[in-house]
């Protein structure tokens, strides 16, 4: 399988896991469940971000060589991510909180794997002189 065509089929799961959290997004705004339940309302904006991300991905996959920054942005943007939830669950685990690691290796995951498939820059030619 072609390196483009691995990059393209990645882009598209990715793009799709991300459109999908539009589901706990209108499920929390409409039931009011960030402020009733969860009592957090960073969840429904925090979920927010991924939406637009995945609509981007998708456009990507077209032809991902001249949408590389943006791959890029999701790839570390997942990867900061991951980081930052795998020091709060470390956090809230020595304060006798449970907390799944399971989130935290799935956008660490993801954000290698886009890294992993990002297309090569491509040179760009140099003006000759005259």
């Amino acid at each position: 399988m072609k390196r483009e065509r691995l990059t393209q089929i990645v882009l598209v799961i990715v793009g799709l896991l991300n459109l999908a959290l539009f589901y706990f997004l209108f499920k929390d705004l409409w039931h009011s469940n960030w402020i009733l339940e969860n009592k957090n309302e960073i969840e429904p904006m925090f979920l927010s971000f991924f939406i637009p991300v995945g609509i981007f991905l998708l456009v990507a996959a077209r032809r991902p060589s001249e949408y590389r920054s943006m791959i890029a942005l999701a790839a570390w943007w997942n990867i900061c991510h991951g980081t930052v939830m795998a020091i709060q669950t470390v956090e809230a685990w020595n304060h006798s909180i449970h907390r799944n690691f399971a989130d935290v290796i799935i956008f660490l995951v993801i954000g290698v794997v886009l890294l992993a498939v990002l297309p090569a820059k491509r040179k760009v030619a140099e003006p000759v002189l005259a």
